[in-house]
């Protein structure tokens, strides 16, 4: 079984990373972090994976989330997917949502370590990949909504 983490460099991100090495630890699963690029340079921009006039490149952007992945937890693989949004129904965020089940679902996710400061809540932004990844029931999910919970 894999333990599957969504890492998009984020501090709740790094905090799940952090928390499913721990559990990759005590159970010996393994553990994947996953970064889904979107194909867009303002959202790139905008969670600080290029600087302003950076040109889009989906190799630089995997190469600095693997680097920050190596950093908190070295024993992890690490897959980069990139997602365009050639759905004009679908949001950037549905896009993102639809990637990460598929993977998890590739790989038999055992637990999904989520980062997220929405999911599970009543009302959520549009923008949240929290919700509908919660209430997925093909894994457990473990969400992380505070950075320093040790």
């Amino acid at each position: 079984m894999v333990l599957l983490v969504p890492f998009d460099g984020s501090v709740l991100s790094r905090a799940a990373l952090t928390r499913a090495k721990q559990y990759a630890e005590y159970t010996g699963e393994e553990l994947l972090a996953l970064t889904v690029i979107p194909d867009d340079p303002d959202i790139a921009r905008e969670r600080g994976w290029l600087d302003p006039s950076d040109t889009f490149d989906e190799g630089v952007i995997s190469r600095k989330l693997r680097q920050e992945i190596h950093d908190i937890a070295p024993e992890a693989t690490h897959r980069s997917e990139l997602v365009e949004n050639d759905d004009p129904v679908a949001t950037t965020t549905m896009d993102v949502v639809r990637k990460i089940r598929q993977v998890a679902a590739e790989v038999d996710a055992s637990v999904l370590f989520l980062g997220s400061e929405n999911a599970g809540r009543v009302s959520a932004p549009l923008t949240s990949v929290g919700n509908p990844l919660s209430e997925d029931p093909g894994y457990d999910v473990f969400i992380v909504r505070h950075p320093n919970n040790e």
